[in-house]
């Protein structure tokens, strides 16, 4: 029986190190497109930059989660995966343009607006997620 059950290990390495890869490249490229330097804010002790950071991390793993245990092959995971990541990149900049001067609220370490932001993140990624289980 555990023999049998060794036979799925290849797969699941490849589904999960595509998992790490795009968790990877979404936080690097969200730290990349927001205008305030969130591992710098971090290092100092800023709790916003933290948990704005945070909340886009768990509202992108959420539906990429979903892709993983409903894909039926790595590219169809490779084309969920991105989907994931366009929606929470854009969940993104529409809270830039909702709550006003976001980047000097999140450096002034204003709690309110980042736990805000980080709730949106995760419940859009929630949604993202439910949606992609069709």
């Amino acid at each position: 029986m555990i023999v049998s059950d060794l036979f799925t290990l290849p797969a699941f390495v490849a589904y999960l190190a595509l998992g790490v890869f795009y968790f990877v490249a979404f936080v690097v490229t969200y730290i990349w497109i927001t205008p305030q330097r969130e591992m710098a804010l971090i290092r100092e002790g800023n709790l916003s930059a933290a948990i704005s950071l945070g909340g886009a991390a768990i509202g992108f793993v959420q539906p990429l989660a979903s892709a993983i245990a409903h894909s039926v092959s790595l590219l169809d995971l490779a084309l969920w995966g991105l989907v994931a990541w366009v929606v929470q990149l854009l969940t993104h900049l529409v809270l830039r343009l909702v709550v006003r001067d976001l980047r000097g609220r999140i450096e002034a370490d204003v709690r309110s607006v980042a736990l805000f932001v980080a709730i949106v993140a995760a419940c859009v990624g929630t949604l993202n997620a439910a949606a992609m289980t069709y």
